[in-house]
């Protein structure tokens, strides 16, 4: 009997998981470079769907102290097709799985828990860093913003001629045979659509900025449909990179918490995190 891949990896979500890198990674604090290693290795504590760089701590510039603070709150949250996982947004302290929680002491102040020390032997001179912590990621010579690359995963974005309908409690939002739709491993297909076929006039800009390592940095809208007020419910990348350049400045909205129809069906809302 044939594997759905989309099973198999869900299978071992709640696993340790490891997997070497070939870039050369650098993380910066302060304008001082703390990591700096052509050996690094992408790890999935369990239940976590995004990745955190570990570096040997010999390729460290920072001393490594016991963390004092309190371990963070797991924010479980679920997703089609699988058990539930950590909300993207949970703090990198909530470990999952044994080991030393760190701080990096440098000659320019601490960061507190930003690393961490696995117990898993397949680890051992490694520490999990903490992306948050730095000011300034690289791969190779190229800054990364929001998580380190999965190697996993990619977005892929394609025109096409579908009659896309977006509404809430019958009030139209947008409605277009011009999409674009965003495909990203493990996402619902996002739907990236013509500002002139979208209801504007009832959508609000807000101060909500999101980042993606895949398309840059996004800015939001909420939506007013009737009485119903629904927050940051649509965003749009204004100055893309250049994965996303298709979706330049083109709307997409959360069909978790809306009504979809394509091609005249409609589609069941989807579960993640957004929902």
């Amino acid at each position: 009997m044939a594997i759905q891949l989309r099973h198999l990896l869900w299978s071992v979500i709640g696993d340790l998981r490891v997997h070497p890198v070939r870039k050369w990674i650098r993380a910066v604090s302060r304008d001082r470079t703390i990591a700096d290693t052509r050996n690094a290795r992408l790890v999935w504590e369990p239940r976590r769907v995004v990745g955190s760089y570990a570096v040997p701590e010999t390729d460290l510039d920072g001393e490594l102290v016991p963390d004092r603070g309190e371990a963070a709150a797991e924010n479980p949250v679920s997703m089609e097709d699988g058990p539930p996982v950590l909300d993207p947004h949970t703090p990198f302290t909530a470990h999952t799985t044994p080991g030393t929680s760190l701080t990096i002491r440098t000659p320019d102040g601490d960061l507190p828990g930003a690393a961490f020390r696995a117990d898993d032997p397949d680890l051992a001179g490694y520490v999990i860093l903490d992306w948050a912590a730095f000011s300034q990621w690289y791969e190779e010579d190229e800054p990364v913003m929001g998580h380190p690359h999965d190697p996993f995963d990619r977005i892929d974005c394609l025109r096409s001629s579908r009659h896309v309908q977006i509404s809430f409690n019958g009030v139209t939002l947008a409605d277009t045979t011009r999409p674009t739709l965003l495909f990203e491993t493990p996402l619902p297909t996002r739907f990236y659509l013509p500002r002139e076929e979208v209801a504007m006039e009832l959508l609000e800009p807000t101060s909500t900025h999101t980042v993606c390592a895949y398309k840059g940095l996004a800015s939001y809208w909420t939506a007013r449909a009737g009485e119903t007020v629904l927050p940051d419910i649509a965003w749009s990348y204004e100055d893309p990179l250049h994965d996303a350049a298709p979706v330049r400045g083109l709307i997409a909205f959360f069909t978790e918490r809306l009504d979809l129809t394509i091609d005249g069906e409609p589609q069941p809302r989807p579960r993640t995190p957004w929902s």
